[in-house]
């Protein structure tokens, strides 16, 4: 591993670790809204975290591969999904994104609040999980549009415009590219009004 892939890994296993749900973790609601209508088939978790997005889309049908930087997010989800009977639809794989990216192809790829404090190259991230997508196939972006009380950055000018990569308008196409408002609750209970900027391009050939 690289210094910084290192460090990256040390501060998500240690965040992880600390901050694991006890209870099943939740979907994204985004991923609920855009994915409910679409036919399972292989999808892509990227960052997948403590897992919620990876187990929803598995008990839909979908064979999923949760990448993530944690060993110990990875873990717990693999030890949770072995006990919801799921461990055949889901396949972790450890990445840092800044450095390697799975292989594909997928019909879907979901990348949700990919925040980070450690360098990471998004533009060629999101172009990655472009090409990784099958013809038909669909990229679902989401990031915060807005600083939420509970939010580690505080800095309104960490949640930018979210942006489509440079891409072929004959292979990809744009299908949504909205600001969305949602009640959210933070970890300690309260709750605000928040912004989601998300992202919906599909693979046309």
């Amino acid at each position: 591993m690289s210094t910084s892939t290192t460090e990256a890994s040390r501060f998500w296993d240690g965040h992880y670790t600390a901050h694991l749900p006890d209870g099943e973790p939740r979907a994204n609601v985004r991923l609920v809204e855009v994915v409910s209508p679409l036919a399972p088939g292989r999808a892509l978790d990227l960052g997948s975290g403590a897992g919620g997005d990876a187990l929803w889309l598995a008990r839909r049908g979908w064979h999923v591969t949760a990448a993530d930087i944690s060993a110990v997010a990875l873990a717990h989800l693999g030890r949770r999904a072995r006990d919801l009977g799921l461990a055949d639809r889901i396949t972790g794989a450890r990445h840092d994104l800044a450095a390697t990216f799975p292989a594909g192809p997928f019909d879907l790829v979901s990348a949700h609040y990919l925040h980070t404090s450690f360098p990471l190259p998004r533009d060629r991230v999101l172009r990655q999980a472009a090409e990784a997508l099958s013809p038909g196939g669909r990229l679902l972006v989401v990031e915060h549009g807005s600083v939420a009380p509970w939010s580690w950055n505080q800095d309104p000018a960490s949640c930018p415009p979210l942006e489509a990569p440079p891409l072929d308008p004959a292979v990809w196409t744009v299908e949504r590219a909205d600001a969305l408002t949602r009640r959210a609750t933070g970890p300690g209970g309260q709750a605000a009004d928040v912004v989601d900027h998300l992202l919906l391009i599909h693979r046309t050939r």
